[in-house]
């Protein structure tokens, strides 16, 4: 009898499978306030990733997961481990505590107009391919921002 065969017959002998409320605690498990968590650490993980021009499925092959995991740790879905965080915080060259960052009491925060423009801003300039074309650019914001 392998390891799983036993857990299961032990389960079903306890008669936990089949009791509703196990099933309805192990539902609860999981509070509003940690979902909330999860969601806001999973957007400051894609608000990041933009930033540097990454895709989700670059991501996922430096942080070797699939690109459907790394999907579903920026829909703050799947809760991320404090290892795979690590991991992340190394790719995205930021320290852990960046993805907490704005956690005051009032779950995710919503990304402003303004902030999504300069992400889409950013994520476009890291796509030049053209150095020079790069350096024209930030001195053309440059110029426009001293006005």
């Amino acid at each position: 009898m392998t390891q799983q065969d036993r857990i299961t017959k032990t389960r079903r002998e306890s008669g936990r499978d089949g009791d509703p409320a196990y099933r309805a605690a192990a539902s609860r498990r999981s509070t509003g306030r940690t979902q909330d968590i999860d969601h806001h650490v999973g957007a400051r993980v894609r608000e990041r990733r933009i930033m540097l021009g990454l895709t989700q499925q670059q991501l996922a092959d430096l942080i070797g997961v699939t690109y459907q995991q790394a999907h579903k740790y920026e829909r703050g879905i799947n809760r991320v481990s404090a290892g795979r965080l690590y991991e992340i915080a190394q790719v995205l060259s930021v320290p852990v505590g960046y993805f907490f960052d704005g956690l005051d009491g009032q779950g995710a925060r919503q990304v402003s107009p303004r902030e999504r423009m300069c992400l889409e801003l950013a994520r476009n300039f890291a796509q030049i391919p053209n150095e020079r074309h790069q350096e024209a650019l930030s001195q053309l914001a440059r110029v426009l921002a001293a006005d």
